[in-house]
């Protein structure tokens, strides 16, 4: 059964069901899928209760500016709607927040010692190089937790090998959401079968900026690039654009905390518009992982800073 999402622009698109995948299924498996879908949707892999404290750390943390509706759980991060909600976005939604405390909050959150604590989850990276067959994985220092409120911008369409074009090794994505974050609600959605898209899409761009510079080829923001370095802000018209005879489709899920999306570098994505009425903020994360010695983009060996350029 479909479910109609919006991205920041443009009509509804009706959304199908991504595949969900137990946590103990063989990782020959589980391989496979991510070959053959370009995601693998793992369930409740990380302990539900060390996520909802991130949650809760994050909430704490941001409670001075304004954002949580007075009289409400930090948990639940429930927005407080006498607020703007362009004025309280997240990374990669779009300009940065107004206020110096906005944006000071935006990088004191990458050091939390809760969500640090969340990123050595011993399950967790077992998990991944059981899913990768490497004997040593490294988490790329420039992770991207993020909040998106209700009605504010989303994350645009885009494939992830956008940001990280220094290297040659491939690298996988794990989007983790913090907290429950029903399909309507700003969680991920996916083109299915669009790695070819991303792969097409991206050997364009080499080709039309094979005159630039070293570093501006690198750059996500180069003078063929769209604004913020994304594919478009209508997911139904790019959707529709690149439908051709394979039948696709955008895919999403009702996550719930503890589930983690990971995820082919090329395959297209974006973050529906939160529209929750119940006036839950999502908070989610961004990590990439390397396999150990590999050819790595070693630009986002730093954390995420307002300007860094990736």
């Amino acid at each position: 059964m479909a479910i109609d999402v919006r991205s920041n622009q443009g009509p509804a698109v009706p959304a199908q069901w991504l595949r969900q995948t137990p946590k103990d299924t063989p990782f020959d498996e589980m391989r496979q899928r991510l070959r053959a879908d370009g995601y693998v949707y793992v369930k409740n892999l990380l302990p539900r209760e060390e996520v909802q404290r991130v949650r809760k750390e994050y909430f704490t943390l941001y409670e001075p500016t304004g954002i949580i509706k007075p009289g409400t759980s930090l948990e639940d991060g429930i927005f407080n709607d006498q607020n703007d909600p362009l004025a309280h976005g997240g990374i990669g939604a779009g300009e940065l927040p107004p206020t110096d405390l906005q944006v000071q909050t935006m990088i004191n959150a990458h050091t939390q010692p809760e969500y640090l604590q969340l990123l050595e989850n011993p399950e967790f990276r077992t998990f991944i190089r059981g899913l990768m067959g490497w004997q040593k994985e490294i988490l790329l220092t420039r992770t991207m937790i993020r909040h998106n409120a209700p009605g504010a911008l989303s994350t645009a369409v885009h494939y992830d090998k956008l940001f990280l074009r220094k290297g040659e090794a491939e690298f996988l994505t794990a989007w983790v959401p913090i907290g429950d974050t029903k399909a309507t609600g700003g969680g991920l959605m996916y083109l299915s079968d669009s790695v070819s898209v991303g792969r097409e899409i991206e050997a364009g761009f080499s080709e039309r900026a094979k005159d630039l510079s070293h570093e501006e080829r690198l750059s996500a923001f180069n003078v063929h690039m769209e604004r913020y370095g994304q594919l478009s802000q209508d997911a139904s018209e790019f959707g529709d654009m690149h439908k051709a005879d394979r039948g696709r489709c955008w895919l999403v899920a009702d996550y719930q905390a503890g589930d983690i999306v990971f995820h082919d570098p090329y395959i297209v994505h974006a973050s529906t518009r939160n529209e929750g009425v119940d006036g839950r903020i999502r908070v989610s994360t961004d990590l990439r992982f390397y396999e150990d010695g590999s050819d790595m983009d070693d630009r986002w060996m730093k954390l995420w800073t307002p300007g860094d350029g990736l």
